[in-house]
């Protein structure tokens, strides 16, 4: 028995249609600071701007990549795709991280022979256009505020903090420089802002290699999400339960429910939907009961356990472990 519920079209992606406008005005601004930061760190020789339009130029392709994502991720279902492109917000952010590790390579790299190396630097060259960044980099991160349920929008506007934070660093080096004369100062900032984006990122990172990894998203604990389902009404055990995500902002859940009374009616399956959407942020869920004894011994923990070794590779009419489905399958998706 199948039952599938789903959200209003178009509810799921609502993060990504309003950020539209903010991810072109930021992509933008941005290109058109790094332009000016990159001309103007090769005039003062400031390897601090150039570390830093270095970031803010992989800040503006995490911003294309993440933009183009959104757009995919509203492409309709179709039979090759059956959950659309949704996943590839989940690709555009991990993109987005290794864009920025592959930045801190270079800086570090740049940062590191000018230490062997020391050269002058213009530091008041350096202090005006760095004190410009914190201008856009701030406004730019204002536009992406409230967006934080999505792992995309959120990285955006951890980005542009981060940047603006920065661009204060290297204000505050300039003035440093124009009192010490030390030029050593330009390198170590650059330096230090390597350290700032690795520690930035390396959040995104980990999110995002999670979910294209079909881990359990951040903030959704499995054993009480078992929990959650073996103590509804009438399910007497609980197996097979796989939480994923669908996308940066949707999550999917499978789980076989053995309950020896009889399939409970839609009613119970779209209560269960409901509590796993309030507590958990689970959207997309497929239920499947089973009405065999808890603890039969013929079979293991599920009926299904014994068709592993000799179940068809064809695919079609196969559960999410590749045995077929009985017919006591309860699908709930959004």
């Amino acid at each position: 028995m199948h039952a599938h519920h789903h959200h209003p079209t178009g509810h799921s992606h609502s993060h990504e249609v309003g950020h539209g406008r903010a991810f072109m005005i930021g992509i933008v601004l941005n290109l058109a600071f790094v332009a000016v930061e990159a001309a103007y760190g090769f005039i003062a020789d400031s390897m601090a701007l150039l570390s830093d339009a270095g970031h803010n130029l992989s800040d503006v392709l995490g911003l294309a990549i993440a933009w183009g994502a959104a757009i995919l991720a509203r492409r309709a279902p179709n039979e090759r795709y059956t959950y659309g492109l949704r996943s590839s917000s989940i690709l555009a952010a991990l993109l987005n991280a290794l864009l920025l590790m592959v930045a801190v390579g270079g800086i570090v790299w740049e940062s590191v022979q000018r230490l062997i190396e020391p050269a002058p630097v213009m530091a008041g060259t350096m202090m005006i256009v760095a004190g410009i960044g914190i201008v856009v980099n701030g406004f730019t991160a204002f536009l992406f505020m409230g967006g934080h349920n999505d792992l995309n929008i959120r990285g955006a506007f951890l980005h542009m903090v981060a940047d603006a934070a920065v661009s204060l660093g290297v204000v505050l080096g300039g003035l440093a420089i124009l009192w010490t004369g030390a030029d050593w100062i330009d390198p170590v900032l650059s330096l230090v802002i390597a350290a700032v984006i690795v520690w930035g990122t390396w959040s995104l990172f980990s999110q995002s290699l999670r979910l294209s990894l079909h881990g359990v998203p951040q903030g959704i604990a499995l054993s009480e999400v078992r929990q959650a389902l073996a103590t509804r009404p009438g399910v007497a055990s609980v197996h097979h339960v796989h939480v994923w995500a669908i996308s940066t902002t949707q999550t999917a859940l499978t789980a076989h429910l053995v309950m020896p009374e009889g399939h409970p009616g839609d009613g119970f399956l779209a209560e269960t939907l409901h509590e796993l959407k309030e507590r958990f942020g689970i959207d997309h869920v497929t239920l499947q009961i089973e009405i065999h004894a808890p603890g039969r011994r013929d079979y293991g923990e599920c009926p299904l356990d014994r068709h592993e070794h000799h179940h068809d590779h064809s695919g079609a009419g196969h559960n999410h472990e590749g045995h077929p489905h009985g017919n006591g399958a309860s699908h709930l998706s959004p």
